[in-house]
């Protein structure tokens, strides 16, 4: 998988969790990382690990600002839409900020990066390709996920809708839909058994994916070697949905 080398990467969310993976994984593959991220502190951890790596802090929910941020490191030849927000409720507790909040990074957000990047590898003929982080979410129901299923079966639609329109262009885009992942926030909410065995039982694999799993993932499908796939959904479940 040499062929990141001299390619730009922009991640967002690349501060933490699988955005982290994610970027250690591109950077030790010869890629330029552009890391955005809403923490200014976060981010200049990852810089002292990785001091080629460059940041952008902003805040994904402002339009203009994450556009502008955005234009600023072009050119991006790869894109990874990581960032996201799971706010877990009951429906009938479900608030509009809440609901706002979710759409507003899960989708929105997706959406208008997206946009931004594609605008500028149309206008100047380049190929490239973009992989947003779904969820198992997005194509079975889980509990008092009501808001958190909706985003993400819409990252799924978009991403199969954007890929048709941009596939004559040498753009391919797909989504990876992980189970739950092990990362520091899954521990601490799946960690206790009352919580985590039910799950795991419906995971025929019998275990929650770890951050590598997504990763590497995310990594086959930005790379030449899925030259052929696009508008793809691909799940690392541990064979959750074929159930």
């Amino acid at each position: 998988m040499n062929n990141f080398c001299g390619k730009r990467v922009l991640v967002t969310g690349a501060a933490q969790g699988i955005g982290y993976g994610i970027t250690k994984r591109l950077v030790e593959l010869g890629a330029t990382v552009v890391a955005l991220d809403v923490s200014t502190e976060k981010l200049g951890q990852l810089k002292q690990e990785f001091p080629k790596i460059e940041n952008i802090s902003v805040n994904l929910k402002d339009w203009n600002a994450t556009k502008k941020a955005v234009t600023s490191v072009f050119p991006i030849n790869h894109l990874v839409n990581n960032a996201g927000v799971a706010i877990v409720e009951p429906f009938l507790e479900v608030s509009e900020k809440n609901f706002d909040v979710s759409f507003d990074v899960n989708i929105k957000a997706v959406f208008n990066v997206t946009q931004t990047v594609i605008e500028n590898l149309t206008s100047t003929n380049t190929p490239g390709s973009i992989v947003n982080i779904s969820s198992q979410a997005s194509q079975a129901a889980l509990f008092e996920h009501s808001v958190y299923c909706s985003s993400k079966g819409a990252v799924d639609a978009f991403t199969r809708a954007v890929a048709l329109e941009f596939g004559p262009k040498n753009i391919r885009i797909n989504a990876v839909n992980p189970t739950v992942v092990m990362t520091e926030l899954g521990r601490k909410v799946w960690s206790a058994p009352k919580k985590s065995e039910p799950m795991l039982a419906k995971i025929p694999m019998n275990r929650f994916a770890k951050i590598e799993d997504v990763v590497e993932a995310v990594i086959f499908l930005l790379s030449d070697k899925a030259s052929m796939i696009t508008g793809t959904c691909l799940p690392v479940d541990g064979g959750f949905l074929a159930c």
